[in-house]
């Protein structure tokens, strides 16, 4: 076990992170990354990874740097060369994430002074630091493998969700390409790369998306990577009507923003599933000879179907039986039932809070300072005619010391006791921690969606910054900038009034 490491120290890192090679397994390495950035804030942080999977992390801001492990570094004289191309950049320390001979050594090649991992594939020998390792250490979902490394190496390591980070433009042009579909979309992943034994049948895909087409009036989208195409046309040909083919004409950003367009997603277990979860999408995960308990989606707002036979999860790549039994027990009944129970149906108007509900007292802690604005006690018309009142608002005051926590709470839940709201989502983080639920970031709206039901894309966000505009336009609803803060005008707005009133009177107008 490591001692803790100094402030001087953790500001001297120059650390280089050795990640996974497959889609499911990077997503799942997305908080211990995240773990690793926030002890050591100042370092300057690389990741080298293999190139199909290194878009994951494109944007990250808990990486400094991306260096590809090319093809031609596979081969001793390859390894070689890289170990110098690593030496040059004089990293203090190596945290091995894979668990592969080939990091260690390419790490002790590159005379990298503390090299951490995983004591396993006879490697403990080039490890500074190996830490412990027993079969039974696997026994866990993957996300906690991680981070327990990283615990057992007295780096401070807590759960955080997996996120992946999008662009605007990225979501944008997901929303656009998909544009001619009704909604609700239903995405369908039917392949998986680590063997046949993981794949649910292309009939039964089929089937659940004919249901889905006539009971919602909405359409489906297959996904795929180019060795796939063959089983996606087969689903695709088996849909009559609302459908697009994606499979093989996607790049994996592409993928990311193309799965959290969707209203939800059918899939395999496959990395294309923890794409959803870590992209906020509702998704029904099939699972066969793998276990969602070890590599299962994560966070609220999904469905697992598997079945209980004695011989799953078996972790084979093929099936030695005459049939894939764990999968041929999935019946699309089943499959589909999870799905419409996902699909969200809600409307919800989202209400930034200082600024929009009450006067913006420059980070609120008092009560003697909270003042309501005009219209807050007209809000309940919107939930007569069905729309769900949710808060959402960014309190860095309470990371920096200025405000309580407990006030900001006791605020948020004067509107939910006296004003109808049906919750109140804060984020209490600094901008700095480059975290996914400071607005503009999506994510209290994508776990107001898991929580609620709430179909993103006929919701209304209300607020008086760019901020709330932004969040609206990551999401796909409509934003209404309220001219009563910071703000008078906005060229990311939907519509710009004067007050609450007449944001009530634009939604109730469009809802018409």
């Amino acid at each position: 076990m490591e001692g803790q490491d100094t402030k001087d120290e953790k500001e001297e890192e120059k650390i280089l992170i050795r990640g996974v090679n497959w889609i499911g397994d990077a997503v799942m390495t997305l908080p211990a990354i995240r773990a690793i950035r926030k002890y050591y804030p100042q370092a300057h942080i690389s990741l080298l990874v293999n190139p199909a999977v290194a878009p994951l992390f494109e944007n990250s801001n808990d990486i400094d740097e991306i260096i590809i492990y090319e093809p031609a570094f596979r081969e001793l004289v390859g390894k070689l060369r890289l170990a110098k191309i690593l030496r040059r950049k004089r990293f203090s320390r190596a945290i091995l994430l894979q668990n592969a001979f080939d990091a260690a050594l390419i790490a002790f090649l590159a005379r990298i002074p503390k090299r951490i991992g995983y004591n396993r594939d006879r490697r403990g020998v080039l490890l500074t630091d190996p830490i412990r390792y027993t079969n039974q250490d696997r026994n866990v979902h993957h996300i906690h493998y991680y981070l327990n490394l990283l615990t057992s190496a007295g780096i401070g390591a807590a759960y955080s969700h997996p996120w992946l980070r999008m662009t605007l433009q990225e979501r944008l042009d997901a929303r656009a390409r998909l544009s001619e579909l009704k909604r609700p979309i239903l995405g369908i992943n039917p392949g998986a790369t680590f063997g046949s034994s993981k794949r649910w049948l292309p009939q039964r895909f089929a089937e659940v998306a004919g249901w889905f087409i006539r009971e919602t009036q909405g359409s489906v989208v297959i996904f795929g990577g180019k060795d796939e195409v063959t089983t996606a046309e087969e689903i695709y040909k088996q849909i009559p009507m609302n459908k697009l083919l994606l499979a093989g004409k996607t790049s994996l950003r592409e993928l990311m923003a193309l799965i959290s367009e969707c209203d939800v997603l059918v899939t395999n277990d496959s990395g294309p599933m923890h794409i959803a979860y870590a992209v906020g999408t509702p998704l029904a995960a099939i699972f066969g000879s793998t276990s969602p308990e070890l590599t299962g989606p994560v966070g609220e707002g999904h469905a697992v179907i598997s079945t209980k036979i004695d011989c799953s999860p078996c972790f084979e790549r093929t099936c030695d039986k005459d049939y894939i039994k764990c999968m041929f027990g999935i019946n699309s009944e089943d499959v589909y039932a999870n799905i419409r129970r996902l699909v969200p149906a809600k409307r919800a108007v989202f209400f930034d809070r200082d600024g929009t509900l009450c006067r913006d007292a420059k980070y609120l802690n008092r009560w003697e300072d909270f003042e309501l604005l005009s219209g807050v006690d007209r809000l309940r018309s919107l939930r007569e005619e069905g729309f769900e009142l949710i808060g959402v608002s960014n309190q860095s005051g309470i990371a920096k010391g200025i405000i309580e926590k407990d006030f900001v709470e006791d605020a948020n839940k004067l509107f939910i006791d006296t004003y109808g709201f049906t919750d109140f989502y804060y984020c209490p983080h600094n901008p700095e921690d480059f975290c996914q639920c400071r607005k503009p970031e999506p994510e209290m709206l994508l776990r107001a969606r898991a929580d609620y039901g709430i179909d993103l894309k006929r919701s209304f966000v209300v607020g008086d910054k760019d901020a709330d505009m932004l969040l609206a336009k990551a999401v796909g609803a409509r934003g209404i900038l309220v001219r009563t803060g910071l703000q008078n005008k906005s060229a990311h707005a939907d519509a710009v009034v004067d007050d609450l009133d007449n944001a009530i009177k634009y939604i109730l107008k469009w809802k018409e």
